[in-house]
């Protein structure tokens, strides 16, 4: 995550730098796409990182896939940017947006303002409140449920926990608020909640992670619902060397993460995930059934699986490609499909 500050001459090439632009109209599909020139926008409010990498590079190929001209745009964590980079979407007059995660009040009034434009928009990870705005999810209840079962699969009644969760934005809102179902529900202790949002934050979380656990000596499990999160807790737990008595529960895997979570004695037990490429290329189906005057229905969910040590091991599993060639239910999702829309190789 680079500087949340950048001239706005910047902000225009990052719009204008275009991935896939096609003339030539998809054979068998409904209009505009059987003609070509369609324009699909991607804003994301996270600016680097392996899952935006891997959810741009399925949006990529879904968008060459369909032959329309699709481009990529962050905002660095910064809600002015992003507010910016949807104006200029706005002003480029495109067919459709896909709004990346980022905070709801700051971008409402803006996706109210794409759609008065005639603007078809879809949401990830961000609950913008408008029932004209399907909501691509990764059904956070659902990941968070799977990675805490196993926590108490585990830990059993002696959990001490620890959350990383930062309040504001709707995934982690819905992920944290399954921890509190758990808490009340096994009646183990909340030791601490700590966390950030900025540029670099596996770094800031592990210094706060270290002074947490320094004054919380009993903590014995952390559920970190992000895995930029869990990076972080991680650092601090193998400096600290308290590896053998802290394991560590999370949402979200990249290549990166797994090699984390294959080191002998990692903390870093199990996860809870969806393959990013695959959202992105369900997010870009969704909006262009919408521009195609199609439905994909208000909630466009993709099932998680869960992901422990033992599986990573087990199977040999080294990277993403490597989990999506031995777990099936990471290749591919079914939601957001339709006939003329080409399936990505």
């Amino acid at each position: 995550m680079l500087s949340r500050f950048f001239k706005p001459i910047l902000l225009a090439l990052a719009v204008s730098g275009s991935l896939a632009t096609h003339a030539q109209g998809l054979a068998g599909a409904p209009a505009p796409f059987d003609k070509g020139g369609v324009k699909i926008a991607v804003v994301s409010f996270l600016g680097s990182g392996d899952w935006l990498q891997s959810f741009e590079a399925g949006a990529t190929k879904q968008g060459k896939a369909l032959k329309v001209d699709l481009r990529l745009a962050q905002a660095r964590n910064d809600a002015n940017t992003q507010r910016e980079l949807i104006e200029q979407a706005i002003t480029r007059k495109v067919d459709g947006l896909i709004i990346n995660n980022g905070k709801p009040e700051a971008l409402k009034d803006l996706a109210q303002k794409a759609l008065d434009s005639g603007i078809k928009v879809v949401a990830y990870d961000v609950n913008l409140d408008n029932p004209k705005i399907p909501q691509v999810e990764q059904s956070d209840r659902l990941m968070a449920k799977l990675v805490l079962d196993e926590a108490v699969k585990r830990q059993g009644k002696k959990i001490v926990g620890g959350v990383v969760y930062v309040a504001g934005f709707a995934p982690l809102d819905r992920r944290y608020a399954v921890w509190k179902e758990f808490q009340s529900r096994y009646g183990f202790p909340e030791k601490a909640v700590w966390g950030v949002v900025n540029d670099n934050v596996p770094a800031t979380v592990a210094d706060q992670t270290k002074a947490v656990l320094r004054a919380n000596p009993d903590i014995n499990t952390i559920f970190t619902p992000w895995d930029e999160f869990a990076r972080g807790v991680k650092m601090a737990v193998d400096e600290l060397k308290l590896g053998d008595k802290i394991k560590i529960f999370g949402v979200d895997i990249s290549t990166s993460d797994i090699q984390a979570i294959r080191e002998p004695g990692s903390p870093w037990v199990a996860t809870a995930a969806t393959n990013p490429a695959v959202v992105g290329e369900v997010a870009v189906r969704a909006v262009s059934l919408l521009i195609a005057g199609k439905d994909p229905g208000h909630s466009v969910e993709i099932a998680p699986s869960l992901v422990t040590r033992e599986d990573l091991l087990k199977n040999d599993i080294k990277t993403i490609e490597e989990l999506t060639a031995k777990f099936p239910a990471f290749n591919a999702s079914q939601s957001a499909t339709a006939p003329w829309i080409p399936k990505t190789k």
